[in-house]
């Protein structure tokens, strides 16, 4: 799904009204009815909506919506800054339509400090949408201060208002904070990052008939991974093949008190597919992985830590977990990757090596896979002041560099030389714990030695991780699972993705 900025959502609008052809106040009933319909099946047992609506087609919305739940039965009161002041064309027509209806209250923002909030409300924001280019003040300012204290369920329709959609304020400003955000068409940037996404709560992406031409037309830089691309990404096992058809792995890492993680990126690529698996290991983590993964094969790269890396063309290295920063081992690596020019995946302790030295950036083989976190990406490429920072950083260092970064986080965004983003949605907390990121390293090195392309092995492979993680949160809990747990989930995984594609032939 492509993330459009505000100015191409409003052009999507237009290219709607002009095309189809509708009206703007027909465009405007649309996205009522869709919001009315969610809100109406969601919050059954709430039958109070306290409505507040803003001057601009955001509060439009709110007014027509107003209407449609009186009609199905709830009871409606909407706010505004002043009944009689200025507002849009559109908004004015649902306006003049609720005279027709004498059990919707319209009252002034200032009379919702004697407001009964009580447990059976539900508090919609329609105050601003994407047009808001300004931090919050004055009255609205206010009023969200004062909604933000009530304990009611709160929606807001589109954004939450005071939330710029494309963008970052430079200072905390005050926002709207929904537990759910009736977003139309398609997600919006700001959804996906953790200084602004924590506003929008859940959000559900309402289709108001928006033209597809426009969508399928229109060029984006951002997308959010969703089940039609994993489809078509998707590759089902074939009948006729063997082992060799789908590729030889070689797990590096572990170092002594540290071979879990090698064990834990190893079973990953073991229970993701891949054809053969090796695990180049220190001597003192033999026993342990013979043991726990007796699928794949060991190779041995020294006592208690890897020293000598060695080097094969017909495999897809993974480098990284439980590695260690050993002086001999940093040296290993780096002699390592001077030598090797084939695409790889890095992730912990290898690109702790390599960030010691911004020159040792350039010894990253091209099309490789890097997957730092946070932390581990600000020691790589510099600080950034927020995640909007970061991601433009990463942009210019994918390019650069000619590699792909999987930036983890709570929306892990996967990052390519040619300046496209996608973002991951699925997943939960229950992956902040140590050992996923091992996890992902093992299923980006399998998809990859199966034959996926560099873009559609981090697509999938952090989809696949989210989708393990969700699975295994709703068994366990975000709580108790533990990353064994999610490895665990990847056959429900792709059962799943088995059985949609043979309902798709």
């Amino acid at each position: 799904m492509k993330v459009f900025t505000a100015e191409q959502i409003r052009q999507w609008d237009r290219f709607t009204i002009s095309n189809e052809p509708v009206s703007s106040i027909q465009l405007m009933e649309r996205a009522a009815e869709a919001l009315a319909g969610w809100i109406s099946e969601s919050c059954k047992n709430h039958k109070k909506m306290a409505i507040f609506c803003g001057s601009g087609n955001n509060g439009g919305d709110g007014l027509a919506l107003a209407r449609i739940l009186y009609i199905k039965g709830f009871d409606a009161d909407i706010f505004v800054q002043n009944p009689k002041g200025k507002i849009s064309d559109d908004a004015s027509v649902n306006l003049k339509r609720l005279r027709d209806f004498s059990g919707i209250s319209v009252r002034e923002f200032k009379e919702a400090a004697q407001y009964n909030f009580d447990d059976r409300t539900v508090i919609i924001d329609a105050l601003f949408g994407t047009g808001l280019s300004r931090p919050l003040e004055g009255v609205s300012k206010k009023v969200v201060e004062m909604l933000n204290q009530k304990d009611c369920i709160k929606i807001s329709v589109d954004i939450p208002s005071g939330l710029p959609a494309d963008t970052i304020f430079e200072k905390e400003p005050v926002i709207f904070k929904a537990d759910y955000t009736l977003s139309f068409q398609c997600w919006k940037k700001s959804f996906l990052h953790p200084e602004t996404g924590k506003y929008a709560g859940k959000v559900v992406i309402l289709d108001i008939g928006l033209h597809p031409e426009y969508l399928e037309s229109e060029a984006a830089e951002d997308f959010v991974i969703g089940e039609k691309l994993i489809n078509r990404i998707f590759k089902p096992r074939e009948n006729f093949s063997h082992k060799g058809t789908y590729g030889k792995v070689t797990i590096t890492g572990g170092s002594y008190g540290k071979i879990g993680a090698a064990v834990l990126a190893t079973r990953s690529a073991l229970k993701t597919g891949a054809g053969l698996t090796f695990t180049f290991a220190p001597k003192c983590g033999y026993e342990i992985l013979q043991t726990l993964c007796p699928e794949a094969m060991f190779l041995e790269g020294g006592n208690e830590q890897i020293e000598d890396f060695k080097q094969e063309s017909d495999t897809v290295y993974a480098i990284g977990p439980g590695l260690g920063t050993h002086e001999k081992t940093e040296k290993g690596l780096l002699k390592f990757l001077k030598e090797y020019t084939e695409p790889l995946v890095l992730d912990a302790d290898a690109l702790n090596i390599i960030s010691k030295d911004h020159k040792n950036l350039k010894l990253v083989p091209q099309k490789s896979l890097i997957t730092p976190h946070p932390k581990e990406f600000e020691r790589l490429f510099g600080s950034t002041q927020n995640s909007f920072e970061r991601l433009k950083l990463a942009r210019e260092k994918a390019k650069e560099f000619n590699i792909y970064i999987v930036l983890k986080d709570h929306h892990t965004q996967v990052v390519t030389p040619e300046g496209k983003v996608f973002y991951n949605i699925n997943g939960n907390a229950g992956l902040a714990k140590g050992g996923s990121g091992d996890i992902l390293t093992g299923i980006l090195a399998s998809l990859l030695a199966q034959g996926y392309s560099e873009e559609d092995t981090c697509i999938l492979g952090v989809w696949l991780h989210g989708r393990a993680a969700d699975l295994a949160a709703e068994k366990y809990s975000k709580e108790s699972m533990l990353p064994t747990d999610v490895i665990n989930t990847f056959g429900d995984v792709f059962e799943e993705l088995n059985r949609l594609n043979r309902i798709r032939l």
